[in-house]
């Protein structure tokens, strides 16, 4: 069953002027010159925290091998690796690597702690079975590429590991702020559970958090997805 919930966090969203997800959803050289780019114009922030149902969601798990899937520029893969996992970051942006590289370094994270994977997730393959830990985060790309990347999200899991999806959501569009204007790669909790079919779903639903708009507080609406293998 799909439910509606929130999950607490009132800090203010970080705004860092990406592409838009069409830009994202081609996943081609010309989109990848594009991300880096973006990347390269950002300021560099050392203190970059996790999305807060990253945090929320993944905090308490034993640390093992995991898995970024789209890692951009670190904020998940060096969260992680700071709580103790062995992290494997998959991204096509190089700049975005490089930026990676440079947070972890000044977080003080070791260099053998996360293994940093320039790769298209059009094309990339994890090994079966190999992590106790799955994420996408904000992984915004049309629905086959979605299907595709999630469909070996699901066997890259070893058994019993977790797999957490959050990605805009759909409802974003009317009653939220921000993120994608493009509803072909807007998120659903039923249309990412349907396509985790051998996985135990632990919980889906839409997650609000507050950001700010022009100025003044206003609220962005995702879809949370976590699971398990059995």
């Amino acid at each position: 069953m799909i439910s509606i919930f929130q999950l607490g966090g009132t800090g203010r969203f970080l705004t860092l002027g990406l592409p838009t997800a069409r830009a994202i959803g081609k996943s081609d050289r010309v989109d990848c010159r594009r991300w880096d780019e973006k990347y390269a114009g950002i300021e560099f922030q050392p203190t970059l925290p996790p999305s807060q149902f990253v945090a929320a969601e993944l905090t308490g798990l034993r640390p093992g091998r995991a898995l970024d899937l789209a890692a951009g520029h670190g904020r998940h893969t060096v969260w992680l690796a700071e709580h103790g996992w062995q992290v494997t970051a998959v991204d096509f942006s190089r700049v975005g690597r490089d930026k990676a590289r440079k947070l972890s370094a000044a977080r003080g994270v070791d260099d053998g702690q996360v293994d940093w994977v320039v790769a298209d997730l059009d094309d990339y393959r994890p090994a079966r079975e190999a992590f106790d830990l799955v994420l996408t985060a904000y992984f915004q790309v049309g629905v086959v590429l979605r299907a595709k990347v999630l469909a070996g999200a699901a066997t890259a899991l070893a058994p019993g590991g977790t797999l957490l999806v959050v990605g805009h959501d759909l409802t974003n569009l009317a009653e939220g702020v921000g993120g994608p204007r493009y509803p072909e790669v807007l998120y659903t909790p039923e249309g990412i559970t349907a396509e985790l079919p051998g996985l135990r779903i632990v919980r889906a639903g839409r997650v609000r958090r507050a950001v700010e708009h022009d100025g003044s507080p206003a609220t962005a609406i995702d879809t949370l997805v976590r699971a398990e293998r059995t």
